[in-house]
């Protein structure tokens, strides 16, 4: 295994975590109750929804690590912490520089969401989707060899990110219209239960 192929898993490792994640996240704002349906029993999903997100923040900080021991092309720690500098595919790994510090920014402010209060703290949190789609659009379009050709979609690592991104959109998509037809059904009980006058 090279340097590069050590990067490249570490990285499909993040997008997995990113991947369960948000989905994780969309159940717990669609109030899935894990007691009435599959699993049938407790458990704790906010406490999932949190290691998975840590996960997530783990392996995205070590997946440009190994390319500081990358000799051809050479990377500097500069050209990891700011890729605009970076030898090649510069706009592809600021992308994904900045769903890191997306990430980063995302964790920091849970872990202070009482003190900022749940409705900043939510704001904060939606820009969940902003750092996966980073990851995504990272993840598809850089060359994982770093030999500057074109982009292989059918690549068993692009195949991967491509199916997670295709779980997150169809996720998405659900959580939009389960929560359209919750205030619709919201409304037809209000209107045939209305309020009763004093």
């Amino acid at each position: 295994m090279t340097v590069l192929d050590f990067s490249a898993y570490i990285g499909l490792t993040a997008v997995g975590f990113a991947t369960a994640n948000i989905l994780i996240g969309l159940l717990i704002l669609g109030r899935y109750s894990p007691v009435r349906y599959w699993p049938h029993r407790r458990f704790d999903i906010f406490g999932l929804h949190r290691w998975t997100g840590y996960a997530t923040l783990g392996f995205t900080l070590a997946h440009p690590l190994p390319l500081l021991l990358s000799k051809k092309p050479p990377f500097r720690v500069i050209d990891i912490a700011f890729p605009v500098w970076s030898p090649l595919q510069p706009l592809w790994n600021t992308i994904g520089a900045i769903a890191l510090y997306l990430l980063v920014f995302i964790v920091v402010t849970s872990l202070y969401r009482i003190q900022l209060g749940r409705h900043l703290w939510k704001l904060f949190h939606y820009s969940t989707y902003m750092a996966a789609a980073g990851l995504f659009i990272h993840g598809i379009l850089t060359d994982p060899n770093l030999t500057g050709g074109a982009v292989d979609y059918l690549d068993g690592g692009k195949v991967f990110v491509e199916i997670c991104c295709a779980i997150i959109v169809a996720g998405s998509v659900w959580r939009v219209r389960h929560s359209v037809k919750k205030r619709a059904a919201e409304r037809l009980a209000r209107v045939g239960h209305p309020a009763t006058a004093d």
